[in-house]
């Protein structure tokens, strides 16, 4: 089924288009939005928030970049909004509490290292580890890059359109992302890549059995959920 077949379902919304849709990228969207907030939780929020506001814009489709591509440009634009609400929250406790204790949040600091999940399923877990916590540690353009270039396995001209970058400048952080990480990269197997940050299993499914009964739930006109 190609994706015009599935927008049209999509539009209509039709549950086993959803589910379709869902299963090809939940995976890419989580990775996605992990590389903005690095918070596997808030990550999800902002994929279930992402579809939705991807079902109410879809008339605004145009089949010029691959449905996925439009997803992950969607969901990355959730998760930075997301993250732009968590500071502004952070900064008015901060403004509250004498003691500053939120002042590391609100100055857009560093959020604390993510500490191992049962999503990961690997081998290895101290190179997982390893690796996550060095994206952590990466500047955001380029850790966004890197995620979906090495690890999601998205083509330059894809990522480009994901992101809204020229592909040159795709090609030029993806570069200096590898640079900034040979050393985690050294010792760490293509198949690492691939388990790293797994979105599967009973949390996958429950995501998306969410996202089939809220879009079902919505009218034809489904504008207001843009706002």
């Amino acid at each position: 089924m190609n994706d015009a077949d599935l927008v049209d379902l999509f539009r209509a919304r039709d549950s086993g288009a959803v589910r379709f849709i869902a299963a090809k990228n939940n995976q890419r969207l989580f990775r996605a939005a992990w590389a903005v907030l690095k918070d596997s939780a808030e990550a999800e929020d902002a994929v279930q928030s992402g579809y939705l506001k991807a079902f109410a814009a879809i008339e605004s489709f145009e089949g010029r970049s691959k449905l996925s591509t439009w997803l992950t440009r969607i969901v990355i634009n959730e998760a930075l909004s997301q993250r732009r609400s968590t500071r502004r929250r952070a900064t008015r406790l901060a403004e509250d509490d004498t003691g500053g204790a939120e002042a590391g949040l609100a100055d857009g600091g560093t959020f604390p290292p993510d500490q191992p999940t049962p999503e990961r399923h690997v081998a290895n877990v101290q190179l997982q580890q390893a690796l996550e916590l060095a994206l952590d540690r990466l500047p955001e353009i380029y850790r966004m890059v890197f995620i979906l270039r090495e690890i999601e396995g998205m083509t330059v001209d894809e990522t480009s359109a994901a992101l809204d970058v020229l592909p040159a400048t795709i090609k030029t952080r993806f570069f200096r992302a590898r640079q900034m990480l040979q050393a985690q990269l050294a010792s760490i197997d293509r198949t690492d890549l691939d388990g790293f940050l797994t979105f599967g299993g009973d949390v996958c499914s429950a995501l998306t059995a969410r996202l089939t009964d809220l879009i079902a739930a919505q009218p034809a006109h489904a504008g207001p959920w843009l706002h």
